[in-house]
């Protein structure tokens, strides 16, 4: 027996005994047709696996929540146009419900909640629609350009705990208008849609992926430069990388009709790159180009390819935007290079690979003095490295790091983003929120800004604003586990039980993704644990919890957040040990996180809690020093 976490696509044929009573034979081979034609392909296309089929209807079981809604969306939109011309009293109409859930794998057959809710919601999606949980809504975001109407929580059949259902809206191929909900965004079609996808690493050295994701991310900042291109986010496209993909389905699934791709090849001090530009509408080649050059060209072949796309496009630059292209962040190459490195080490956000990245982030601005970008790098990861070392890195150094990058690029959002942190650190709480909202005014897209303002907003007890800013750095990284984790305790604070359990699966599916890439990081462990605690599921929070802690049993972040876990359970004795041992190591800026942190609730008022936090505040002097959860 298996147990894992899955998207769950239950799919019916709507009226299905009417059908066979007014034409048996017909309705048979007309839904073996849709099949055979039209569904399984699409099932197929989207990486899913059929696991069990009934008379009229199927459970289909994706790795991807993406695929799966996307697919869904696909076949409602074929099965609409298949029935334009079919009498309404003979055509073939399927009701679909998506959940994530978990599940039990036996015998190559599913069982589970994760399944029934998924059947569920299938039986009140309305006919030619596709209604989901609210856990599969928070996962997509604005991923795919679909619109969701929320139709409240739902009493399910034999489901214990209502469920939050949202119905998608896939526009105007959908066979009931209503579905469209009347509040989704209407694109600007002045614009043109652009997807750059994640260039491949031609190079022998797997190791010079870093290269080759820095390249595709800054095309994809001097293409956002452009205002009448509307380029899908960074942490939209990179989760197609390493995939095998079809650049049509891509294009569907993030709203898009152009589609670059390419690949990069370094060795030693040359660098070959290839760029294709495709129209998926059509499936033709815009364009193609190949630049063998010397590694010190870099710069001018990222410009020659934003020129060459915006030239296909017929887009007529503005001025500031031709200026703000061509305006490179470094003129040094090594230093560019060991900049990609940083930034690459950084995204994992652990101790090892923070330290890692600060020393990549310092070799650069120790080549080049004026680069502003890996001086915010610098800052950065201080600011995150204070969670395990306060002492060692002093919050007047941080500051300065971000004010010498903002006096090197006033516009650089990322340096707003540290500098806001290190002045809340601080306890300057005024001068932080503006900075926060400096850096949103710059980028509103800038994931740790939204991240650290949510945590700003959590910290002073404003949970309504923390519940925005977390929800917006949820959508803006797909692969961001803290951010729903941080989503489950604000709205414990707020008493909203549907949305806890919505972000605890959120949180609890991204979690797994990232342990199955990185198993020796206790990160996604020890707040995947607090998930399952929140789920109520105690037997899997303790092994996850158990897990963690056998990974990094020294971890600060990692014992905090499991003596929250045993908190949730009941388990106040092993709560207050590990609290027992966080608490030396933790500063006065940390205890504010704990005092408003609702996983503690439980043990709030156990005497040994209170005696223990009301010691320590008398050894502590007021004032901020060290870095909050976590």
């Amino acid at each position: 027996m298996e147990r894992r976490l899955s998207a769950i696509f239950a799919a019916d044929v709507v009226g299905y005994s009417r059908l066979m009573g007014v034409d048996e034979a017909g309705t048979l081979d007309s839904f073996k047709r849709h099949r055979r034609e039209l569904i399984d392909p699409l099932i197929s296309d989207h990486s899913g696996r059929i696991f069990k089929l009934t008379g009229d209807g199927m459970l289909v079981e994706f790795s991807s929540v993406v695929n799966a809604v996307a697919c869904a969306a696909d076949i409602q939109r074929g099965m609409a146009e298949r029935n334009r011309d079919v009498d309404e009293n003979s055509r073939i109409e399927l009701r679909i419900g998506i959940n994530i859930g978990d599940i039990i794998v036996e015998d190559g057959d599913i069982f589970g909640d994760g399944v029934n809710i998924a059947a569920r919601l299938e039986s009140i999606a309305q006919p030619g629609g596709i209604a989901v949980a609210a856990s599969v809504r928070d996962q997509i975001g604005s991923r795919l350009n679909l619109g969701f109407m929320d139709r409240g929580e739902q009493s399910l059949k034999n489901i214990k705990q209502n469920i939050r259902v949202y119905t998608v809206g896939f526009g105007e191929a959908s066979t009931r208008g209503s579905d469209l909900p009347a509040t989704l965004d209407v694109p600007d079609h002045s614009q043109k849609f652009i997807a750059v996808l994640p260039f491949t690493n031609m190079s022998c050295d797997p190791e010079q992926e870093y290269f080759s994701d820095g390249i595709t991310e800054d095309i994809i900042t001097d293409l956002s430069k452009v205002s009448s291109l509307h380029v899908v986010a960074r942490n939209t496209v990179f989760t197609y990388k390493g995939k095998s993909i079809k650049v049509k389905q891509v294009a569907q699934e993030l709203g898009v009709r152009y589609v670059l791709e390419g690949s990069v090849r370094k060795v030693e001090g040359r660098v070959r790159i290839t760029g294709q530009l495709i129209d998926a509408m059509y499936g033709g080649h815009v364009w193609a180009e190949r630049y063998d050059r010397e590694l010190t060209d870099i710069f001018a072949i990222q410009d020659e390819i934003t020129y060459a796309i915006v030239s296909q496009l017929k887009i007529k630059l503005l001025p500031d935007e031709r200026k703000a292209i061509e305006t490179e962040p470094t003129g040094n190459v090594k230093a560019y290079t060991y900049y990609l490195r940083g930034r690459q080490f950084s995204h994992a956000w652990t101790k090892s690979y923070l330290h890692l990245a600060r020393r990549m982030f310092c070799k650069a601005v120790e080549l080049d003095p004026d680069y502003a970008r890996a001086y915010a790098g610098i800052a950065d990861c201080e600011a995150a490295l204070r969670d395990w070392q306060p002492e060692d890195f002093p919050l007047e150094r941080i500051s300065a790091m971000a004010a010498r990058a903002l006096e090197l690029d006033p516009n650089l959002a990322e340096a707003y983003a540290s500098r806001g942190l290190a002045l809340h650190q601080a306890g300057r709480d005024e001068e932080a929120a503006a900075s926060f909202q400096h850096a949103l005014a710059i980028d509103q897209g800038l994931h740790e800004a939204n991240f650290h303002y949510a945590r700003f907003h959590y910290m002073r007890g404003n949970f309504e604003a923390a519940v925005q800013f977390f929800k917006r750095a949820a959508e803006l990284k797909p692969d961001d586990y803290l951010s729903p984790v941080h989503l489950m305790s604000a709205y414990a604070s707020l008493g909203n039980s549907t949305e806890i359990e919505s972000w605890a699966r959120v949180g609890l599916w991204r979690a797994e993704q990232a342990l199955k890439q990185n198993p020796e990081n206790s990160g996604p462990a020890h707040r995947g644990a607090l998930a399952w605690a929140h789920l109520g599921d105690d037997r899997r929070a303790r092994e996850w919890a158990d897990r963690a802690l056998a990974i990094d049993p020294d971890d600060v972040v990692a014992q905090y957040n499991v003596a929250c876990v045993y908190s949730l359970i009941g388990d106040a004795e092993q709560a207050i040990q590990l609290l027992q041992c966080v608490l030396p190591r933790s500063s006065y800026y940390q205890t504010m996180w704990f005092k408003n942190d609702s996983d503690l609730n439980a043990i709030r008022y156990d005497s040994r809690f209170t005696d223990m936090f009301s010691a320590y505040r008398r050894k502590t002097r007021r004032g901020y020093q060290g870095q909050g959860k976590w």
